[in-house]
């Protein structure tokens, strides 16, 4: 009789527990997230703990759906949302270029009334919260900061044991070529098999040179053409790098994924990418271990623009634009519980916690005017802050201001160019047919 009884309170006991669980479960918001993330990255492991699985032990009543993919598979997924017409409750987006269908069709939120009355407008820089400066024509997503779409990152180390410097003309960069070449090593390494990186992380900051900094205004204006001297010169120094060996055919066959292992190894003396890509060479906070050591990063490595080109119209001028951030869906009810655990959520991922997460492990430089400590950031990170410092004139990327299929055209002629199948002119025209039909 003991043991019956006995069993009976465990049994009523274990009941209860799983009402009281369903009950808590049946209490919670639930929220859709869709969201971009390189798994392979370091410290990706972390970000899902020490950010996601935060916000969720912080807010009991709010659950997360999170859908996480990665470089295309995200942007065909985004575009399959925008399509439909309804995105999921909060979701990572751009503020123009490749997330232009959400801004057209104003699938995401005004977030500016969210700040206001919450008192945090302020606490962002003014360029990062500019209406006018997302495509939208209003605050859609908080951006984490702003974003150089080239740099050029440089290893020492390997110009040092060549006999090199650090050159300040294309012309001094052209003659290392022979030098590295016969100690083993490519001059430029760059992941020019994805169908982006060229045209944002190289073209942009070249047509810039040579457009100046209002060249794509004028051709969104049809005040110039893709046909135009400035465009077709900027093309024609592509080719020129190729056609000179300062980038090699190899380049095209080398992945995002890739070519930072290929830096880190010094398989080349130079790096093309985003300032984002920083973070790929940090210490990874679950392993303890960098592809790049502090050390070496102090050492070694600098952040430089691209040297004057011959025949530019302006010179130091590099490619940026407002970063990335979270939107909310706008057909999230207002005043609904969605809604208010949505904007917790952004408000979260914009915040000074997340954004000093991020500004530690390289993957953005912070949009707060206010809250962040730069004290303890790695070398590599701290070169990356004075390299904006120095930073002058800034020119469109190229994917910020034109959708559709006009980049990705761009971008698969300027590997055809690499390989010697096209024409620096028919490159041109086929932009310039992409746009018309765009419009």
């Amino acid at each position: 009789m003991k043991k019956m009884v006995a069993a009976v309170m465990v049994a009523a006991a274990v009941l209860g527990s799983v009402y009281a669980l369903g009950d808590k479960k049946s209490k919670q918001t639930v929220i859709t997230v869709l969201d971009y993330q390189d798994a392979t990255a370091p410290n990706s492991f972390e970000d899902n703990k020490l950010i996601w699985e935060a916000f969720e032990a912080a807010h009991p009543d709010i659950k997360i759906e999170r859908e996480v993919l990665f470089n295309e598979p995200f942007h065909q997924k985004t575009a399959a949302y925008a399509a439909s017409g309804k995105m999921p409750d909060v979701f990572y987006m751009w503020p123009a270029g490749r997330s232009s269908a959400i801004h057209e069709k104003k699938l995401a939120k005004d977030l500016t009334p969210f700040m206001k009355k919450d008192g945090i407008y302020n606490d962002y820089s003014k360029a990062c919260v500019d209406p006018a400066a997302q495509a939208s024509g209003y605050v859609a997503e908080i951006p984490f900061g702003l974003t150089v779409s080239h740099m050029l990152y440089v290893n020492k180390a390997v110009l040092e044991e060549c006999g090199l410097s650090i050159p300040k003309t294309y012309d001094e960069l052209k003659a290392q070529v022979p030098v590295l070449k016969a100690k083993g090593y490519e001059t430029i390494l760059m992941a020019n098999m994805d169908d982006w990186v060229m045209q944002s992380c190289l073209f942009s900051a070249v047509a810039g040179r040579f457009g100046g900094a209002d060249w794509a205004d004028k051709i969104k204006a049809g005040k110039a053409k893709f046909t135009d001297k400035a465009f077709l010169d900027a093309v024609k120094f592509i080719k020129t790098l190729y056609d000179d060996g300062v980038l090699s055919q190899k380049t095209l066959a080398t992945s995002y994924g890739d070519v930072v292992g290929q830096f880190a190894s010094k398989k080349g003396a130079y790096l093309i990418d985003g300032d984002w890509r920083v973070g790929a060479f940090l210490t990874d906070s679950s392993t303890g271990k960098a592809l790049i050591s502090p050390a070496d990063q102090k050492k070694n490595i600098e952040l430089i623009n691209f040297p004057a080109i011959p025949g530019e119209k302006i010179h130091g001028s590099n490619s940026s634009t407002l970063g990335v951030g979270y939107g909310m869906s706008s057909k999230l009810k207002k005043g609904s519980k969605e809604e208010k655990a949505a904007w917790e959520l952004i408000k979260w991922l914009s915040g000074p916690y997340v954004q000093q997460r991020r500004l530690d492990t390289g993957a953005s430089f912070p949009s707060l005017n206010s809250g962040i400590k730069y004290d303890n950031i790695e070398p590599l990170s701290q070169k990356r802050a004075a390299f904006y410092t120095a930073q002058t004139i800034s020119t469109p990327v190229f994917d910020s201001v034109f959708e559709g299929d006009v980049p990705s055209v761009l971008n698969a002629d300027l590997q055809a160019l690499g390989l010697g199948k096209i024409t620096p002119e028919q490159v041109c025209k086929d932009v310039q047919a992409a746009w018309d039909a765009s419009k």
